[in-house]
């Protein structure tokens, strides 16, 4: 299984497999035929209550991912994290995010949650 996190604004690479869009809202200043986006399953991302919540600064790093896991345990967003699971079962995927640290965000999250799985 191999997923990994890069921001959307690098280069695609051959080696990157299904590039799936972990961002609610299309990344500015990105065009759609330059990100070479396949998948962008909004429902995986966190809430806009929860990215409101954490870019505030009211909570930590830890404690925003704690609360991003209990939100991929809905049905809609766990049923696309168990597509996107089964995807990196059959070839690297890679997470998109135009985030500037991708380490101290939710495609961490979700990536280290795709790993557990």
């Amino acid at each position: 299984m191999s997923v990994r996190v890069r921001r959307v604004q690098e280069a695609p690479e051959p080696d990157d497999g299904v590039r799936v869009l972990v961002d609610r809202l299309w990344p500015r200043g990105v065009s759609k035929d330059a990100a070479r986006v396949d998948e962008w399953p909004k429902a995986l991302t966190p809430s806009t209550e929860l990215r409101r919540w954490y870019h505030a600064g009211e909570g930590s790093y830890e404690e925003f991912g704690e609360r991003y896991e209990a939100e991929l345990a809905a049905p809609e967003a766990a049923e696309l994290l168990d597509h996107v699971r089964e995807l990196s079962r059959k070839g690297p995927v890679t997470l998109l995010t135009a985030v500037k640290t991708p380490e101290h965000s939710h495609a961490a999250v979700l990536a280290r949650v795709l790993g557990e799985g």
